[in-house]
Parts: structure tokens; C-alpha cells; sequence
């Protein structure tokens, strides 16, 4: 058990180190991305300050709440980016999948590793230098109620990404172009995760759906650990419990990765290849 462990640790390291390689060489690519967070704050810091001149507070959050809050939204969406939706309907589409059938290994665990090493070298190209940036230029000091928690958090945030992504990407089984689903999932998903508006600002009965969706896990949740407290739909955990129904949710969604995943397999046709 031990040794299968030791071999799959260093399977991923293998692969997030080729991948990090690989991205390096396209690091003026990722670095162009270090405006897209600092602009999407900016916008909200806008909106907010003109709504919040009218009012005190908002969904129980003031204008420093608020500001804190999608401080917080915008770092995190650096560490836990994913496109592994759209790498594995490209995968399907152009018949290149068929390879990953041929080789010792699950193409989820492989493309897991190329998240790592990815997001690897986003946290030190994109992740750091906004945090800096919030903290030096804005004065935002985005500092975790529980350094401990919250790095769980995200990591449990991290998988809960590339799962959902990577079930979304296995519609190309039986869509073998994903690219309008992709579009709709992606807003849908945003909004539902907490990254335009705290969910808390929705109406109670919407609140309640939410709260058994699995996407109030990849954003919403550890921002709300991050802050140090969470409640949404009436429902207030103390942070280990939340953290605790985050990772309940993380094994859930694999297995339903692993259903649509023996379920999309038996209609692959090597369309392309």
C-alpha cells in the first residue's frame, strides 16, 4: 500500500514537473493574466462603493466586508484555476484521447498532475504578486483567520475545481464539442460558487439549493473559512465542521466523476484519431 502510494506521488511529481517546464516556456503568457484579477477587483470596488454610499450595510457585509471579500475571491481563483474541461473535450474531439487509453495510467490522475505543476507555477507567477499587490498598492491585508484551515480549505477547493471541470470536459463522450455547454456551465458555475455575489445576498429559498450544490465548495466556502466564519440558507458551522462537509463533498463528486467516467468510456469512438 505504501509503495503504490510512493509510486502515485511520484507519478505527479513527474508530471507537474514537465508541465511546469512546459508553462514556464509561455510564462508571458500567464503573466498577462496578473491584470485580469486586479481589473475584476477594481470593477466590484466601483459597484460596491456606489451602492454602499446609500447604505450601511448589505446582507449583514459593510463596505470593508465586502472589499475583503473579493480581495479574497480574486487570489484564490489564481490558485485554484482549471481548464481541465476544456483540455479533455479538445482530447476527445481531435481522437488524441485515444492514446491516454493505451498508457498505465488514469487520465484524471494525469490530468490532476498537470494541474499541480500548472497551478504551481501560477501561484508563484500569479498568486503571489497579486497577493502583493492588494496588500501594497491597495493596503487590503488579506490575512487568514486560520492559516491551518484555510490551507486545507483550498486544497480541498482545488480538487472540488478540477473535479467538476473534468466532469463537464467527459460531456465531449457523448457531445463530442462541449464548447456551448461550456459557456452556459461556466456562468452558471461562477454564480453558484460565490464569485460575483456572496451568496448570502440571494433569496432564502435560492440559498437553501445552493447550499446542496457542490459549488459553494470552490469558492464560497473557503473564502468564508479564510474570513473565519460561515453561514448560508440558516445554516451556521463552525470552521472544522464546514471544512469537514467540504471534503465529504470532494469524495462525493469523485465518485460521480468515476460514474459519468464508466458510463462515457463505452461511447468513446476515437472520433478524429
Amino acid at each position: 500500500m505504501a509503495a503504490s502510494i510512493l509510486r502515485a506521488l511520484q507519478v505527479m511529481q513527474a508530471v507537474a514537473f514537465v508541465t511546469f517546464k512546459e508553462w514556464a516556456a509561455y510564462r508571458s503568457h500567464m503573466l498577462a493574466t496578473l491584470f485580469v484579477g486586479p481589473v475584476f477587483f477594481l470593477v466590484q470596488l466601483s459597484i460596491w462603493n456606489a451602492v454602499f454610499d446609500t447604505q450601511g450595510t448589505i446582507g449583514g457585509m459593510d463596505l470593508a466586508g465586502m472589499i475583503a471579500y473579493y480581495g479574497i475571491v480574486t487570489v484564490i481563483n489564481y490558485a485554484v484555476f482549471d481548464f481541465a474541461d476544456w483540455n479533455f473535450q479538445m482530447l476527445i474531439r481531435t481522437g488524441k484521447f485515444l492514446t491516454f487509453l493505451l498508457r498505465p495510467l488514469s487520465h484524471r490522475y494525469f490530468a490532476l498532475s498537470q494541474k499541480v505543476g500548472h497551478r504551481t507555477l501560477g501561484f508563484a507567477l500569479e498568486f503571489i504578486p497579486v497577493y502583493l499587490i492588494f496588500w501594497l498598492i491597495f493596503g487590503i491585508k488579506l490575512i487568514p483567520a486560520s492559516v491551518a484551515w484555510t490551507a486545507l480549505s483550498l486544497i480541498l477547493s482545488f480538487l472540488m475545481v478540477f473535479l467538476i471541470n473534468y466532469c463537464v470536459g467527459m460531456t465531449a463522450f457523448w457531445l463530442t464539442n462541449t464548447g456551448g455547454v461550456r459557456s452556459i456551465f461556466l456562468i452558471m458555475r461562477d454564480l453558484c460558487a460565490g464569485v460575483f455575489v456572496p451568496l448570502t445576498f440571494f433569496p432564502e429559498w435560492v440559498q437553501h439549493i445552493m447550499f446542496y450544490l457542490p459549488f459553494q465548495f470552490m469558492t464560497y466556502v473557503p473564502v468564508r473559512v479564510f474570513l473565519g466564519d460561515y453561514e448560508l440558507a440558516g445554516h451556521t458551522m463552525t470552521i472544522p465542521q464546514i471544512v469537514g462537509l467540504q471534503a465529504i463533498a470532494v469524495i462525493a463528486m469523485w465518485a460521480i466523476s468515476e460514474l459519468i467516467w464508466r458510463l462515457g468510456i463505452k461511447r468513446f469512438t476515437g472520433v478524429g484519431a
